[in-house]
């Protein structure tokens, strides 16, 4: 299968070297990399132009955008910037961090789960972070969830979602919309991706109420928001992180905000959220 891989980033010379190495070491090379290098003050664009002089199939390329690391837009934004760049010729198509480790054999194995099954639209492996010296699941979604920063996708499955959305929540609405168009979602515990930042860990403090922005232009309503808001509060280990995502609903209600999907997707959605809760309590 054919790999093209989408790198957005911003401010990574500390870290894009060590992905390109592990990229460039695969056992399954992807065909073509292009590395969106968005306003960066650091050596993040000669970091990778040496990898393009060693490596045929890595590009640069550049892009401005907004000055704020906020969520979701910046991010969408600079991975499309990227992808306008790259022909149709494709079989997989990956929108990678720019802070991972991937292991040698992890766009193989992805190639695998891709084939063995052609239903499965999604696929990726699970970010670990270190501590004490330990790699460590960074656990902040289900397993059953691809984070936004290892995504891959099979070509017809992208095109079905109409690629992805430029708003926070992009990660959540394109597995939805993926399964609404009756793909699978595949994640595979044994790839497991050294991930060298916490999520989040350069989002600046206007980002707080976007999460519940997200979950109102999901169309979750205020029970699922409610719950969810909780849970992942819980995950990241403060509570009061709820309320900020509850104002975010809020406010993303009394403004109209536009949604991310529409009345029989948005149906749909809310119908996956109340059987997965109910499937853990029973």
């Amino acid at each position: 299968m054919k790999f093209y891989i989408v790198i957005p980033a911003h401010n990574e010379a500390a870290f894009i070297g060590q992905t390109l190495k592990s990229l460039s070491e695969q056992t399954l090379q992807p065909k073509k990399l292009v590395v969106v290098d968005d306003q960066s003050s650091d050596a993040t664009a000669q970091v990778v132009k040496d990898y393009a002089d060693k490596f045929p199939f890595i590009s640069l390329v550049s892009t401005t955008s907004s000055e704020a690391h906020l969520p979701g837009s910046k991010v969408v934004n600079a991975f499309n910037h990227g992808l306008n760049q790259l022909d149709q010729n494709y079989d997989v198509i990956c929108k990678f961090d720019a802070d991972l480790i991937f292991p040698e054999d992890y766009l193989e194995t992805i190639s695998r789960h891709f084939k063995e099954d052609p239903k499965v639209g999604m696929a990726g492996g699970f970010c670990h972070l270190e501590k004490d010296g330990k790699w460590q699941l960074e656990n902040l979604t289900g397993k059953d969830h691809i984070r936004g920063a290892l995504k891959a996708y099979r070509k017809a499955c992208f095109e079905d979602i109409s690629g992805l959305k430029p708003s926070m929540g992009w990660d959540t609405v394109d597995e939805l919309l993926a399964q609404f168009h009756g793909w699978k979602i595949k994640t595979d515990a044994s790839l497991a991706v050294k991930h060298l930042r916490p999520t989040g860990f350069t989002y600046n403090k206007a980002a707080k109420w976007k999460q519940g922005e997200a979950f109102y232009k999901l169309r979750y309503g205020w029970v699922i928001t409610s719950i969810a808001s909780v849970k992942l509060a819980l995950k990241k280990g403060n509570a009061a992180l709820a309320l900020d995502y509850l104002e975010g609903y809020r406010r993303a209600k009394a403004s109209k905000m536009p949604f991310l999907v529409d009345k029989k997707e948005g149906a749909f959605i809310r119908r996956l959220r109340y059987k997965k809760m109910l499937s853990k309590i029973f």
